[in-house]
Formats: C-alpha cells, sequence, structure tokens
C-alpha cells in the first residue's frame, strides 16, 4: 500500500521539527567526552512520548496526527542512530564497560518509560467506542 502525499507530508514536517528538537537539546547541553547523557535523555523521553502518544483521543483518531506526531516528530527526535555511534566511539577510545553500560542503560531505561506510561495510563476504550 503506498502512504499517501498527506501522510508523507505529515511525517516530513514532524521529523523536520523532532530533528530541529534533538539538535536543540545537544546544542543546549554538552556532553563532553563521558556518559553521553543528551542523546541518552533524548531517548528515553522520546520513548515515553511515543507510549503516551498511544492517549491522545487526537492521535488515535487521526492517522495524518498520529503520522505527523509518532513517527514524524518522535521518529525525529529519537535518534537511536546516534547512541550505536557513540557506543562505537567509546569502545573505539577502549571504554567498553562504558559503552556497555550505555547502551544497556538506555534499552532498559526506556523500556521503564514506556512501562510507567502504561502503568499510568487510564483505561483507553476499545476502538469501536471512540
Amino acid at each position: 500500500m503506498t502512504p499517501s502525499p498527506r501522510l508523507l507530508l505529515a511525517v516530513g514536517a514532524g521529523g523536520a521539527i523532532g530533528a530541529l528538537a534533538r539538535y536543540a537539546a545537544t546544542e543546549l547541553v554538552a556532553d563532553g567526552s563521558g556518559f553521553p547523557w543528551t542523546t541518552f535523555a533524548v531517548n528515553v523521553s522520546g520513548s515515553a512520548l511515543l507510549a503516551a502518544l498511544l492517549l491522545l483521543p487526537l492521535a488515535r483518531r487521526s492517522p495524518t496526527w498520529a503520522a505527523a506526531l509518532g513517527p514524524g516528530v518522535l521518529g525525529g527526535y529519537t535518534t537511536f542512530s546516534a547512541t550505536s555511534a557513540q557506543a562505537r566511539a567509546l569502545l573505539a577510545d577502549g571504554r567498553a564497560g562504558l559503552a556497555l553500560a550505555y547502551v544497556a542503560g538506555t534499552l532498559a531505561a526506556c523500556l521503564v518509560a514506556v512501562t510507567l506510561v502504561g502503568l499510568a495510563a487510564p483505561r483507553l476504550p476499545e476502538e469501536d467506542e471512540l
């Protein structure tokens, strides 16, 4: 199935907004040469926001808004490719323990964030109840 031009535009516009937000975060908070806290925080917050997106009636009812906010804004905001690149740089610097802690910690924290959003969420109506 070919996506509609409207959905493609929504994802593209949202992705630009998300990428700019991620870039701003990395410019405002420098990580230095230690643990990449900014990327870690972006990915954890983005995971929580993506889970929370499912709670928004607007996103649940409108494929265009769901596409703009989900794969668009939050897809552009989160940056697991940067996590991979930063882990590889840590490995190249001989900091295997920190690289492992970074990757495992990112995955664990993202899963915890999504779980907490799910636990805090009210019961959502089924699709046919909307």
